[in-house]
């Protein structure tokens, strides 16, 4: 496959996804403060170039989600370091969303998981000293060994941040790829949901 078909791929999972998530009756109430970054990296990914993304992030706006734009290579930075870092653990992982975190949420995710043989994780940030927090380029890294450690050296599906000064806490879904990753995420979002 030449470098413009792996793109072409990447680009068209991730649209196909799209349609998946502004399909769903719920997903739009997990959107978080921050928004929706939705990525899919490329097989040989190493900088955020190599990672499609939705440019401005994906939101809501009366009910429906709100896609701004086509995916885009290097539209995103925080959500694209992490799925390098992730497929230095795992190359399979190449897509990943995050999404609204709340603890009943947790708890319910938590079961989920169980029951559909997905994996579950947290990164605990509240052990994340000063000078990684504040040295540019250090905190990812250090956020993704840490998940992995703590999760018997695999890196989960799902997993969540917790709270630090000035960060929304958050969970995060991995997989292998964006149309995986939206399918996981709607049931998820449609399953907590439709429980209420």
């Amino acid at each position: 496959m030449s470098e413009d078909e792996k793109q072409d791929f990447v680009l068209g999972n991730l649209c196909r996804a799209l349609r998946i998530l502004e399909n769903s009756e719920h997903f739009y109430k997990l959107i978080p403060e921050v928004r929706i970054n939705f990525v899919f990296a490329l097989q040989d990914a190493r900088k955020p170039l190599d990672v499609a993304a939705i440019p401005g992030r994906i939101t809501a706006f009366n009910g429906r989600l709100q896609v701004p734009s086509y995916p885009q290579f290097g539209s995103s930075d925080h959500m694209a370091r992490a799925m390098i870092e992730i497929m230095k653990f795992d190359p399979k992982k190449r897509a990943g969303i995050n999404f609204k975190y709340t603890e009943q949420l947790q708890v319910w995710i938590e079961k989920f998981c169980n029951q559909n043989d997905l994996t579950f994780g947290m990164i605990d940030r509240h052990d994340e000293h000063a000078g990684i927090r504040t040295e540019d380029g250090r905190s990812m890294p250090w956020k993704i060994k840490k998940l992995v450690e703590s999760s018997n050296g695999l890196v989960p599906d799902v997993f969540y941040e917790n709270e630090a000064l000035g960060k929304e806490p958050l969970f995060v879904l991995v997989g292998n790829s964006a149309i995986s990753v939206a399918e996981d995420v709607v049931s998820i979002a449609d399953g907590y949901f439709n429980q209420k």
